[in-house]
């Protein structure tokens, strides 16, 4: 028997970082990470928002850099 740091056996630790989703959209990287730690925040936070620097072992902040609207005058 195997006893990888990344098997998926009972003792597993629960996923604490997903790169997977580097690029993903807030939809889908939010259902994703709820799919999979439905207990966890999270937070949809624009790229050079000041945020607190607190550890929160339930929070998941999203960086979000993407244009979503195209930019008007108004």
């Amino acid at each position: 028997m195997s006893s990888t740091a990344d098997s998926k056996g009972c003792d597993a630790a629960p996923k604490t970082e997903w790169p997977e989703l580097v690029g993903c959209t807030i939809k889908q990287a939010t259902e994703k990470i709820k799919a999979e730690r439905p207990e966890l925040n999270v937070q949809a936070i624009p790229v050079g928002t000041i945020v607190p620097q607190d550890f929160d072992p339930n929070r998941v902040r999203l960086w979000v850099d993407t244009v979503a609207k195209v930019p008007r005058i108004g």
